[in-house]
Order: structure tokens, then sequence, then C-alpha cells
């Protein structure tokens, strides 16, 4: 596409669209840093790392650090406003994420982020919902299973396969798994949905899949169902088989949370990259009290892409990056 002013003019119009969708419903637009020296620990993302011009460690509040991060999303700051007392949130804000380049990926890119106290993860679903539908003039979503979406697509159940009938699933459907560790099922699982079923998913609407396995849950609850075993109150909306968000009934219990980012962390020190400060702000905010939430984000360039029909989100964005 090169007809980049009136592109730019309907992602203003859609920017404008979402802010009073929000506002519609109440919430506060708020700004948090983009640079910090505390992030969300994550096993397949890197914030980009900014070091000083210096050698000398900088000064901060009385501590000393040599460097800060970019942030790969605004969750640690909003959800600690949360916790002062904000009872629905959202920002419009760049994120950054190293190494990221694709037709749906850009180091630099923008997302909407939100939260709302009271709401479940089925509250969190509706919201979205119902801002696909403003934004887009789509149906309202399908709601899918992790579980009903393997089982409809490859019939197997990712809660209860082993790693061995995984593996014979993904070499049955094509499904190449140079580099996989054969002993984890996340990974088989992951490379199953993206190669196998995300590709099949929201093309005839939006389509919002939720309960991941409780493996699966980052920073979502965990909870049973009658139907499997643990879950994760986790939930991601697709369209046209592109993932466009992805949203959690918020984990409160801060000693849990603390056990997770530890244990992203030995796993990245395993993959021989190293381990992320823990953001001790976040935790000691629900140390003091995280209301129940549900929280969400998504990714607007490809939204946008979505909405013209471009076939990469370079293509609705003023500028963006390539790699060197």
């Amino acid at each position: 596409m090169n007809d980049r002013p009136n592109i730019l003019k309907r992602r203003s119009e859609l920017l404008r669209k979402l802010r009073e969708f929000f506002y519609e419903r109440n919430f506060v637009e708020v700004e948090t840093p983009l640079l910090s020296e505390e992030v969300i620990p994550e096993l397949h993302i890197e914030p980009p790392k900014v070091q000083s011009r210096d050698r000398a460690p900088i000064r901060s509040n009385g501590r000393r650090h040599t460097a800060q991060f970019l942030q790969a999303s605004p969750e640690l700051h909003m959800k600690r406003l949360v916790a002062e007392g904000m009872s629905a949130i959202f920002q419009v804000t760049r994120s950054f994420r190293s190494g990221e380049y694709g037709k749906l990926h850009n180091p630099e890119f923008t997302i909407v982020e939100w939260y709302r106290v009271g709401d479940d993860m089925q509250a969190g679903m509706t919201l979205l919902d119902e801002l696909c539908q403003s934004l887009l003039n789509t149906p309202p979503a399908i709601r899918t299973s992790y579980a009903e979406a393997f089982q409809t697509h490859l019939d197997i159940c990712p809660h209860k396969a082993s790693c061995e009938e995984l593996a014979a699933c993904a070499e049955q459907h094509g499904a190449a798994a140079q580099g996989i560790d054969t002993a984890d099922l996340d990974e088989w699982l992951n490379l199953l949905l993206a190669t196998q079923i995300e590709p099949r998913l929201g093309l005839q609407g939006p389509e919002i899949l939720h309960d991941y396995p409780a493996s699966q849950a980052s920073l979502a609850k965990i909870v049973m169902r009658e139907s499997c075993s643990e879950v994760a109150e986790r939930f991601e909306l697709y369209w046209q088989g592109v993932e466009l968000a992805n949203g959690f009934h918020e984990l409160t219990d801060a000693a849990e949370l603390r056990a997770r980012f530890m244990e992203v962390n030995a796993a990245r020190v395993a993959d021989n990259r190293p381990a992320l400060p823990l953001p001790e702000s976040l935790l000691t905010a629900l140390e003091q009290g995280l209301p129940n939430s549900a929280g969400c984000a998504l990714g607007f360039d490809r939204l946008v892409m979505l909405a013209i029909g471009a076939e990469s989100i370079g293509e609705v964005m003023a500028f963006h990056a390539k790699p060197s």
C-alpha cells in the first residue's frame, strides 16, 4: 500500500474511536513510564536495555543501577495504579521488544492496555468483544476454550496429552519441530497452536480463545474446571488468523507472582539468557492489596492492519524498523 496519508488518517480515526469507547465507560486515561529499572520478566520477550553514557552507576532514589529498560508493556505501572485505587484505567502507548521484525512485529509498536476492577474473565472477554465490535463493526466474537480448539482442529486434548502424543500429532500434520525440547509439553502445545490452530481462528468473525493450560498462566489466575484439570483464566482475541489481544483475570497473590517470576528467570538462565530484575514495586503493591480485576493488552497496529486490509503492520505505521 502506498496511500500513506489516507492510511494514517484512518489510523487516527480508529484511535479517536477507541478513546471514545473507553471514555463512554468512565475509564480514565493514564500515562506510565516508558523507561524503568524494573520490568516484567518474560521467557520469550526481550526488553531493550538502555545503558548510561558514562560507566559510572546512575543514582536514583538512593539506589545504584547501571541500566534501565524500555518497557515491553505498561502492565507493571498500570497495576500499581489499580492497587492505589484507580478502578478503570486505559492507556495508548509505545512498547518495545528487541529483535522482533516481520509482518506482525516491530521492535517499537503501539499497545492499548486497560484494567477494570470487579471484572472476572467473562467480563473481561465481554469488554474486549464490545471494543472489537465498536471499532471494526464485527459480529459478536465466538468464544472457544483452548481445549475445544485442539479437539476441533487436531482431535487431541491439550490438557491430558503426553509429549509423545503431541509429537505424533505434530508429525502427522507436518509441523516442523526443529529445536523443540521434546520433554516440554508447552513447547509442543505452542508449536501446534501456532502452526495448526491460530491460522484457522477468527476466519468467520472474531474469536476469543480462553482457559489456557495452567502452565501458560503468565499473570492470570488458575482455577479448576469441572471438564478438565486446572486452567489459566487467560484469553486471547483472534481475527482472520491474527492474534490481536491478550487478557487475564489478574493474579492477586504476591507470593505466587514472585514464584512465577523466579521460575521465568530460571528458564531464561537455562536458555543462556540473562535473568531480569524483579519488579519489586509491583510485588509490594500486590502485598498491600490488588483488587479483583481483569486486564487486557491489544496490538493497535495489527488492528489497523486488519481494519484496512493491509498485509503487514509496517503499512499502517508512519515509520517502521527494518532488520539491519
